[in-house]
């Protein structure tokens, strides 16, 4: 496997900046500043045209006179400066690159043919670059922040990749409040060289990152996006947001770094498949990225949950049962032990509600230890771990009571948090979460924060963290992933495209489709191709009453409703008299399919599209006539193993009807499972098939059949 390029960018020894002065409302020195300021500790070449000295370090006029090749090279500079300095940068021997400006692929055509050029210099020269378009890099390791805003001198365990440079730099303060470090963030812009499957690859290697959330507004190559997140998911959880999904998002991303993105349905399923924990907010993917970095893997489902109020516990207690989790009633012989220790009208099962008990010890140290200690429970949250914030904010009505002593005075009063509160997680070795309406204001907060146990300002937030751990559990409970390989294809479905392309047809008929099904291993409905009524009679004698006819040609895509399929007959007159209808409805004449009628009750659908942007996906749901309207559908990307299939299988909302049904026995989900595998396939062997249609794929006993199909080529 190639070294991945951002190895190198990360860690560079010296950094020559493009577009850093001495003016401070300049964004090239601001970004200049953070390299000097934030603790950087290697070499640093300021290169301007005109000034002797940048900000108290020798300044170079151009590449040329720089001592030695920098090992990262950062541009903010005028687009039209970029491609030149490149060149000059690879004739130096620089190999890594930081291309800030904008201007490129985002803006059009003319754009785009800038930002090729770009890739050009970085074939000729091995020159590797993030952007442009983009806002740098923090790498806490080392002390290294490319962007505009300081950033604490602090190691973290959350890895960050974004397409939004924002979130990497107006996102700091808010980071900052909420306790919230990161070991590498990474804004891949445009992601015209480094894209953001190179970053999660990175960030899955990287030992410090712990935890990775993602930013996305399009996937460039959906297949290696998957294979990359594969590998690192069963360790290492991987969050993502996406936000292309929709028209507006869609537009936006075009504009904003000349994404080209595809349906949220697709997103969903591949995200579905690697094993990649989708969020709906930036808030939850910095807030339950967090989490995850920070705490220890959850082992189970069982979650305790600890508060000073009942509201809140009611609405953890919901939250974690939607996020699947189980909220289990304490035992007796727990319940004894927490009794003595909080007010007898105090419920204490699960949740455990201390109902205003202002010893915070008890909240915070006496009873969590006696729950994560009890076998009982795989994680805890807590709600009400506060007392600096409290005390300020009701300062005003106890002063007089106080002798109107200063505040700060009282405050300092208090003792440090007790370190019992602080090592929950270090001693029990499950995660814990905790809820407060208070901020870096209350010292609780704080101490949490900074030993490493987050905090939320909800206890639905709380809870859905705790929903993330468990999304993760989940995913590492997976199988071992094998990628699928594609074979070859069949000799007689090559022939079959051929043929379609010869007759200058855009679709295979529905007898072609079938056959090119059946070359590939699915089954398919035992029919015979006629062209007149008495061929029709005589194959229906042969197979055996009652009879499907349906029309076979290219020109005819679809045919419920229009006359082109005449079901359930029972008799020769009957196969006749539903020929001639079929040729009335066709208005000329048209080969007609004479199959066997199947019994299955159960309908599916299966399929592939294949959306520009993002390549071949597998559809699979509820079939049949009602399929649109119930929309009881889901998607994969192309490949998928056996293991992919079932777990796609698995996730319909109508998988009722798989099992035991009605006195229907339960669908042969292996076999459903190996036609979606192999029609996963097909348009990797036949890249020019932009679309496949089975509709329905009738569940005759327990075994699928493929009764509709269509094959649809690319223009």
């Amino acid at each position: 496997m190639a070294t991945n390029p951002l190895h190198r960018l990360m860690n560079p020894s010296s950094i020559a900046t493009f577009g850093a002065n001495n003016n401070f409302m300049k964004m090239g020195t601001l970004q200049a500043l953070s390299i000097i300021k934030d603790g950087y500790a290697g070499k640093f070449y300021p290169v301007h045209p005109r000034e002797k000295e940048v900000m108290g370090h020798k300044a170079y006029a151009s590449v040329s006179e720089l001592p030695d090749s920098p090992d990262l090279a950062f541009l903010v500079v005028p687009s039209s400066q970029v491609v030149p300095i490149m060149e000059e940068l690879g004739e130096k021997g620089t190999q890594s690159a930081i291309i800030i400006t904008a201007g490129f692929g985002e803006t059009g055509e003319d754009g785009q043919k800038i930002q090729d050029r770009l890739n050009e210099i970085s074939r000729q020269y091995g020159i590797r670059f993030l952007g442009p378009n983009c806002m740098g890099i923090i790498n806490s390791e080392i002390s290294l922040n490319t962007t505009v805003m300081p950033y604490p001198l602090v190691k973290g365990s959350f890895g960050f990749a974004s397409q939004s440079g924002t979130y990497l730099t107006q996102t700091i303060p808010y980071l900052k409040k909420r306790g919230i470090r990161f070991s590498k963030a990474i804004s891949v812009g445009n992601s015209a060289n480094i894209d953001i499957t190179d970053a999660l690859e990175y960030l899955g290697e990287d030992e410090q990152t712990k935890a990775i959330s993602l930013y996305i507004e399009s996937i460039k190559d959906v297949r290696r996006f998957v294979d990359v997140a594969r590998r690192i998911t069963p360790h290492k959880p991987v969050l993502a947001q996406y936000v292309g999904g929709s028209g507006a998002g869609s537009r936006s991303a075009l504009s904003h770094t000349g994404s080209m993105a595809a349906p949220d349905h697709l997103y969903e399923g591949m995200f579905r498949q690697a094993g990649v924990i989708r969020v709906q907010s930036i808030e939850e993917l910095y807030g339950y990225g967090n989490m995850l970095a920070q705490q220890p893997a959850l082992q189970g489902r069982r979650i305790g949950i600890l508060t000073n109020s009942g509201g809140p516990g009611s609405a953890m207690a919901n939250a974690l049962e939607k996020a699947g989790l189980d909220v289990p009633k304490f035992s007796e012989a727990l319940q004894s032990r927490i009794r003595p220790l909080v007010y007898d009208h105090a419920p204490c099962g699960n949740p455990v509600d201390l109902t205003f008990h202002l010893d915070i010890d008890t909240l915070t140290q006496k009873i969590p230890a006696i729950i994560l200690e009890s076998g009982e429970v795989d994680g805890l949250v807590l709600h009400g771990a506060l007392r600096r914030g409290y005390l300020i904010e009701i300062y005003d009505h106890i002063k007089e009571a106080l002798s109107n002593a200063p505040v700060d005075a009282l405050l300092k009063d208090f003792q440090a948090i007790p370190e019992q509160s602080l090592a929950l997680v270090s001693t029990y070795k499950k995660p814990v979460g905790i809820s407060s309406f208070y901020d870096r204001d209350d010292d609780y907060t704080v101490a949490y924060q900074d030993h490493g146990i987050p905090v939320f300002d909800s206890p639905e937030k709380t809870a859905g963290a705790m929903g993330a751990l468990y999304s993760h559990f989940k995913v590492r409970q997976r199988p071992p992933w094998h990628p699928p390989v594609v074979t070859s294809p069949p000799a007689a479905a090559i022939d079959l495209i051929r043929e379609c392309r010869d007759h200058g047809q855009g679709n295979l008929d529905e007898y072609n489709s079938k056959c090119f099904l059946k070359a590939w291993g699915l089954p398919v409905n035992e029919e015979t191709l006629v062209h007149n009524s008495d061929e029709a009679i005589q194959a229906a004698d042969t197979l055996g009453y009652s009879i499907v006819l349906k029309a076979s040609s290219p020109d005819i895509r679809h045919k419920t409703g229009k006359g082109f399929i005449q079901l359930d007959l029972d008799s020769a007159s009957a196969v006749a008299d539903a020929y001639e209808k079929i040729q009335g409805a066709a208005g000329k004449p048209v080969p007609v399919l004479v199959g066997r009628m199947l019994k299955g009750k159960r309908e599916f659908v299966a399929g592939i599209v294949d959306h520009q942007g993002f390549g071949p996906s597998v559809m699979f749901g509820f079939g049949g006539i009602f399929a649109e309207a119930l929309d009881d559908v889901v998607f994969r990307p192309a490949p998928l193993s056996i293991e992919d299939a079932e777990e796609m299988i698995a996730d319909i909302r109508s998988k009722k009807l798989l099992e035991e049904f009605r006195g229907m026995p339960a669908v042969n989900t292996k076999a459903l499972a190996e036609i979606i595998h192999r029609l996963s396939l097909i348009p990797l062997a036949h890249p020019e098939i932009g679309e496949i249609d089975i509709n329905p794929l009738i569940v005759e006993k327990d075994q699928p059949v493929a009764v509709d199909a269509l094959v649809v080529l690319k223009p």
